[in-house]
């Protein structure tokens, strides 16, 4: 017996992790506001991760971007949720993976979720506009879908589920499409009835007075998330004094990396290299994020120079 397979067998079992829906639910469950990082690929997820975010959004405006086409379901479900695996594989967080309208009919939107459970997704989160979708700071025709249709997609995405505790978040651009208050309200009642865990509500007004008298009216009866994208200047204990439950930090992170790149590649055609190594990070602090370092440690342990590995060689038998 090799000594890889005695250290195997002499480790003491250990109680399974909670899956990533659980944690996530837990984190929505909190006392304070659940802060989500927007993450586009593995290097951004690892960087929220690095800087101490608790979970991810992975973000169908800005997957779409970094694949280079427009957030109005350009890109195929395929696409996104490949993306969407290596911000889950990269961090190592619970992962809410934008689902837009969940690309079709109750079908797709259950396949698409299903994978997302797959790729080790803590949950998926669903809007309720017409496919194809635009995406919700663009233009001012945004259509919702009927009620019904929508509820029916938020049972079969909780009926194809393995895990019960995958988070379902329902989100309603009833207040994007210009519906009002009372027509979010209905819509997200009727959601909570068809089994989402939690309602993401919309707005892209200057200020959170739409969210906060949304939020007053709906009395916390399903955990509330949002996405400040427009009204960032709120401050953290005004979400919390609304009941928040979850606030996704949306499309920050790709909006700095497309201003860092523009000027890197405008400084660097302009006046050369010189220019901007100053300004950007150094090889040895990417050699550290990706953790270069346990490789070569790894190198060591498995390399057929280790000396388990090379136990193994010095007493295999003849034509073995």
């Amino acid at each position: 017996m090799s000594v890889y397979g005695a250290q195997r067998r002499d480790r003491p079992t250990a109680e399974p992790a909670p899956s990533p829906g659980a944690r996530l639910r837990a984190l929505l469950g909190g006392s304070e506001p659940a802060v989500l990082m927007g993450a586009h690929d593995g290097l951004s997820a690892r960087v929220a991760a690095e800087a101490g975010f608790p979970a991810l959004w992975a973000s169908g405006l800005c997957i779409s971007t970094a694949l280079g086409v427009r957030d109005s379901d350009e890109a195929s479900w395929t696409e996104l949720l490949e993306m969407a695996a290596r911000v889950v594989a990269a961090s190592g967080l619970p992962v809410l993976v934008d689902g837009d309208t969940g690309h079709g009919n109750f079908n797709t939107a259950r396949r698409f979720t299903a994978r997302v459970e797959q790729i080790g997704g803590a949950g998926v989160c669903l809007e309720d506009k017409l496919f194809p979708k635009m995406n919700s700071f663009v233009g001012d025709g945004h259509e919702l879908t009927k009620i019904g249709e929508f509820c029916g997609k938020i049972a079969a995405c909780r009926d194809a589920l393995a895990d019960p505790d995958f988070v379902i978040v329902a989100r309603t651009e009833a207040l994007i499409a210009g519906a009002g208050l009372d027509e979010a309200l209905r819509r997200g009642e009727a959601y909570r009835r068809a089994g989402a865990d939690a309602l993401f509500i919309h707005s892209r007004q200057s200020t959170v007075s739409e969210i906060a008298q949304f939020a007053r009216e709906w009395q916390s009866r399903l955990p509330l998330v949002i996405a400040p994208t427009t009204y960032h200047t709120t401050p953290m204990e005004e979400y919390v004094k609304l009941g928040i439950s979850g606030v996704i930090w949306a499309n920050q992170s790709m909006r700095a990396s497309l201003a860092a790149m523009r000027k890197a590649c405008e400084s660097l055609r302009r006046d050369g290299p010189a220019a901007v190594e100053d300004g950007i990070s150094s090889l040895e602090e990417l050699f550290s994020l990706m953790r270069y370092q346990e490789l070569a440690e790894d190198e060591k342990r498995y390399g057929d120079q280790a000396p388990g590995i090379a136990e193994l060689v010095a007493t295999r038998k003849p034509g073995s």
